[in-house]
């Protein structure tokens, strides 16, 4: 799939997750075969009045690329300065989030909000083209609620903007990440539409990524909430597209093996402080499945510093994977 110039390799593009899909996890997604990474969201806003926090979680390194920035906003102005600006940034691509439910954005007009408002959703999306030289995409919904679902309508729209690509969560902003994601709607957008679609929602294994390229005939799958505390299903569903075989799933050793280099990435990047209390919650997702996962959990979560935290996974590797297995 080629967006804009940008060719992307294989199946998988890492969706964008506020808290979660920042540099540490990128390498990791990268490091199995990702082919597109997605940073967290960044307010265009929070940009035009240099907020540093904002600064710190769209550094890029080279090799992570190619690489999405995915910005969000409703000022017109505002979000064409960012991408004017954006231009000496180390991102590939620039990505207008239109689909967010989160309340704290909806409120302000922003994320999903925009789909209830398509004319000041296309004024967005040209003055945003108009001063990037990168290829601009735009990530939706299926529409604001069951009442409202204008996915289509709203990605031709898009188009027309000068659009290089639209990702598709099968989802109304209403039902928020609850339900099942209408995969029939992104299909839909896709036999409308010529410039590359992405699909996005529900998509947890080989099995799922298989039928949502069946049904949508998407040239793109995009995994968020997939992969937390998974990323080796990037591996798998590019693997799988490419051989026929799926790959068997990693054992509590191998688990706690890229765990423990999502530390280190989250040690070089953030300091020992908030590494430790951030790898909390993927210890969680990554242990997710395996027998005894409480009791780990409760070891990794009461330690205090990085040296704690290698000797309890040193502990687990040498002496107990046996009982936990």
């Amino acid at each position: 799939m080629k967006i804009g110039s940008i060719n992307i390799e294989g199946e998988v593009i890492l969706g964008p997750m506020a808290g979660v899909t920042d540099k540490a996890f990128r390498l990791i997604a990268k490091s199995y075969g990702c082919g597109l990474l997605v940073t967290e969201m960044v307010s265009a806003k929070a940009l035009f009045y240099k907020d540093k926090k904002t600064k710190e979680i769209m550094h890029i390194d080279d090799i992570e690329k190619p690489v999405t920035l995915q910005i969000f906003g409703s000022d017109v102005d505002i979000m064409g300065k960012i991408a004017y600006e954006l231009n000496s940034h180390n991102n590939d691509i620039l990505d207008i989030n239109m689909g967010c439910p989160a309340p704290k954005i909806v409120k302000n007009g922003e994320g999903s909000a925009l789909m209830r408002n398509p004319e000041l959703a296309s004024k967005i999306i040209k003055t945003v083209v108009k001063n990037s030289i990168k290829p601009v995409t735009v990530k939706i919904r299926t529409g604001w609620d069951e009442d409202s679902i204008n996915a289509v309508e709203f990605a031709k729209m898009i188009e027309d903007a000068g659009a290089s690509a639209v990702a598709v969560h099968g989802r109304t902003r209403e039902q928020q990440y609850s339900g099942k994601a209408n995969w029939e709607i992104i299909k839909s957008v896709k036999e409308n539409l010529k410039i590359p679609v992405i699909a996005n929602g529900d998509v947890f294994s080989v099995e799922d990524a298989i039928n949502i390229k069946k049904i949508t005939k998407a040239d793109g799958i995009m995994i968020a909430r997939g992969a937390k505390g998974k990323p080796w299903l990037i591996k798998q569903i590019n693997h799988y597209f490419k051989t026929g075989e799926i790959l068997k799933e990693p054992n509590l050793f191998e688990r706690l093996t890229v765990l423990e280099k999502q530390f280190e990435y989250m040690n070089e990047f953030k300091g020992e402080h908030r590494s430790v209390l951030e790898i909390r919650k993927h210890a969680s997702w990554y242990l997710k499945g395996i027998n005894n996962a409480a009791a780990i959990r409760h070891e990794i979560n009461a330690v205090k510093s990085k040296e704690e935290f290698y000797n309890i996974i040193k502990m687990i590797k040498n002496d107990r994977l046996n009982s936990f297995l």
